[in-house]
């Protein structure tokens, strides 16, 4: 007569006693949990790949955001327009304070403060001339190979490496290359100012009209060709011109 029991109570009784076989059969087997796994995974638990992947997805975005924006480009720059002056801001009147303000900026490196000296030399003058900033100065336009802007006066707005931007007064934004050109621009004595009646000033300082007290000099473009925060680190060396 076969017998019916299970094949691994047979096999445990061949390698132990039936009393111990039968124990184990039933401790081991018979009565052994089986763990089921869920038939979908459960959305608050991560495998440990995914969750390392999400780690370094953390790092890296964290050390992106330390990380100095990109500055843009001289095409970007074009294309959003960053520098360009609204029409609505293209006032003569909103930039007379920025040249008030250019004024006492050329006094004290020229050391003509009120008080101080009321001359400057050609070797002194010229080198802090050249690195000076000439945004708020009013430039006029004296001899250029380009007829078309000789006459052009206004204040700048902004100083390029190969232009000054200018407002004039009948409230045009113009565009003047500096090659082949030479500007004027006159700087009133501060002591001559101060002794005029407050509702001259202005008057007399846009106009430029105060005779003997005014220095002139002439910037030729060619040799100004940087931009004004280069410049402020340049050395420029005395040389001939001939292109004008």
């Amino acid at each position: 007569m076969e017998s019916n029991d299970h094949i691994a109570l047979e096999l445990l009784k061949k390698a132990h006693p039936p009393e111990t076989a039968s124990a184990i059969f039933t401790e081991k087997i018979l009565h052994k949990p089986l763990y089921l796994r869920p038939t979908s995974p459960d959305p608050n638990r991560q495998d440990a790949r995914a969750h390392r992947r999400l780690q370094r997805l953390r790092k890296k975005e964290k050390a992106r955001r330390r990380q100095k924006p990109k500055p843009l480009s001289a095409k970007e720059k074009r294309i959003t327009g960053i520098y360009d002056i609204p029409k609505q801001s293209q006032k003569y009147d909103i930039y007379v304070p920025l040249y008030r303000m250019w004024l006492g900026y050329i006094w004290e490196i020229l050391g003509m403060a009120k008080g101080k000296q009321t001359w400057v030399t050609a070797t002194a003058a010229g080198a802090k001339l050249a690195s000076a900033d000439f945004h708020g100065a009013k430039l006029t336009v004296v001899r250029s190979k380009c007829v078309s802007t000789v006459g052009l006066q206004g204040i700048v707005v902004r100083d390029t490496k190969f232009t000054f931007q200018v407002i004039t007064e009948k409230n045009e934004l113009k565009t003047i290359p500096k090659n082949n050109t030479v500007f004027r621009f006159q700087i009133p004595q501060p002591d001559a100012i101060a002794e005029m009646p407050d509702s001259e000033k202005m008057k007399d300082i846009l106009d430029e009209e105060i005779g003997p007290n005014v220095l002139v000099f002439e910037l030729h473009g060619s040799s100004f060709e940087h931009r004004a925060i280069d410049r402020a680190t340049k050395k420029f060396k005395q040389r001939n011109m001939t292109e004008l």
